[in-house]
């Protein structure tokens, strides 16, 4: 015969009153230790920020006089502006699929690091 496991009323509370204990114990120091963590983060991020702000005048880049004289409506030679013709040409890249050279390539025996 297959005995089962008796249990009484108040054992079942006792048991249900300790795990829930734990279970609230474990999510606050989960909680602790996340908020440390995100307060470290904050502290780096805000070190960073001024360590730039004393070691860089210019922190943005439409600031920079050399890019101003780049745009100028006057002397710059990309006149039309950062969303212009001539920028989009200049600045801006193009895709070519090469997956079928790097197959190639690597049928013929040659170690690419890709």
């Amino acid at each position: 015969m297959k005995k089962t496991l008796q249990i009484s009323r108040r054992g079942f509370i006792k048991v249900s009153a300790i795990a829930a204990g734990y279970a609230l114990l474990g999510l606050n120091l989960a909680g602790k230790a996340a908020a440390e963590a995100l307060g470290f983060i904050g502290l780096r991020q805000k070190g960073a920020y001024d360590a730039d702000a004393n070691a860089y005048k210019l922190r943005k880049s439409q600031d920079n006089p050399m890019v101003r004289k780049i745009y100028d409506k006057k002397i710059g030679f990309i006149h039309d502006g950062p969303c212009g013709e001539k920028s989009h040409h200049l600045l801006h890249t193009s895709y070519k699929d090469r997956s079928q050279t790097i197959k190639a390539l690597k049928g013929a025996g040659i170690k690419l690091k890709v």
